[in-house]
């Protein structure tokens, strides 16, 4: 069975991949403890690269890496890369997000646009990137947030199509209109055509 490290510490985007591709006959790990990657990128796709090449020159394995985030139109696509560092918290997070909205003067849904992006990496075990892919989740952002579920921005990110948040959609729905289902969607047969030339 070919490893593939799974380029972050965190436990539950390891399970949450791990689920996304139980069907590959993968054995999936998490990254090395105390291996941490500086994301300088200026965009999702240059970090996933960057933590996808680290990860796979530290462990000889293929790895896979993803980095995301929103961008709100009204803010010049502000927090983008920065959106896990936009505050401390989840809440300040959005704190911070709808008291800059509002000194943008965004008080209409027109003005409101946004966009999460989840941009996915794979790098081989000698640490180069062979292929990319990027998920787009077009919404608004909401005034207040709405709906108990999910994590970061979700309660003020509204799928029009849905006519939810994030944080209302049951994880199935979200798991298939969402950035990082959508990049999976475009990842997944990709990845399965690479591995089997892999083990040819």
């Amino acid at each position: 069975m070919t490893t593939l490290v799974i380029a972050s510490g965190n436990a539950g985007k390891v399970r949450e991949f791990g689920k996304l591709l139980a069907d590959l006959d993968l054995d999936t790990q998490a990254q090395p403890q105390g291996l941490e990657v500086e994301e300088t990128g200026e965009t999702f796709a240059d970090n996933a690269r960057l933590k996808a090449e680290a990860v796979a020159r530290a462990t000889g394995c293929w790895a896979l890496a993803d980095d995301s985030g929103l961008s709100v139109d009204a803010l010049g696509g502000a927090p983008g890369v920065h959106s896990a560092r936009y505050a401390d918290s989840d809440s300040a997070r959005i704190e911070r997000l709808l008291r800059e909205l509002l000194a943008a003067g965004a008080h209409t849904p027109e003005r409101r646009g946004a966009q999460f992006t989840a941009a996915l990496a794979l790098a081989n075990p000698q640490g180069e990137v062979v292929l990319e892919v990027e998920g787009i989740c077009p919404g608004l952002i909401l005034e207040a947030p709405r709906g108990e579920a999910g994590f970061g921005y979700d309660p003020v990110f509204f799928v029009p199509e849905a006519g939810l948040t994030f944080a209302e959609m049951p994880h199935s729905q979200k798991a298939a209109l969402g950035h990082r289902g959508r990049a999976f969607a475009a990842l997944k047969p990709k990845l399965q055509a690479l591995l089997a030339q892999d083990k040819q």
